[in-house]
């Protein structure tokens, strides 16, 4: 597993890579704590778990030069802190640089909290030159 893009993603607040298969499939770990909290009712808040379905979509195209374009996502399920989020992307669409990933997200209990499109670009150079 060698790792090609967002190399300096904070592991602890987007998960942690488990599989990559360059512009094939990635997961992703999210293990959620307090300072993921919304409420004091322990609620995760949505930022996190976009956050981490985003990094799964740019490790399942693996390249150094990928970007997201627009994402179309559902927040099926509440996730609470102490949860382990398990996401799933993969790459469902190939366009010259363009890309689709489907990502999904599971709880410990294998229900779906999370599902999304991200439509990906591959950029010439990157974004910032």
């Amino acid at each position: 597993m060698q790792l090609k893009t967002h190399l300096k993603i904070n592991k602890r607040l987007c998960g942690e890579p488990t599989a990559v298969e360059t512009d094939k499939y990635a997961t992703v770990v999210l293990k959620t704590d307090e300072e993921m909290a919304a409420d004091e009712k322990g609620l995760v808040h949505g930022g996190f778990i976009f956050g981490s379905a985003d990094y799964c979509a740019m490790i399942s195209v693996n390249h150094p030069n990928v970007v997201l374009a627009k994402a179309e996502v559902k927040f099926i399920k509440p996730v609470k802190v102490g949860e382990s989020i398990i996401f799933e992307g993969t790459v469902l669409e190939k366009e010259g640089r363009k890309r689709t990933v489907e990502v999904i997200g599971k709880n410990g209990s294998d229900q779906i909290v999370f599902s999304g499109k991200f439509y990906c670009v591959i950029t010439e150079k990157h974004v910032l030159d």
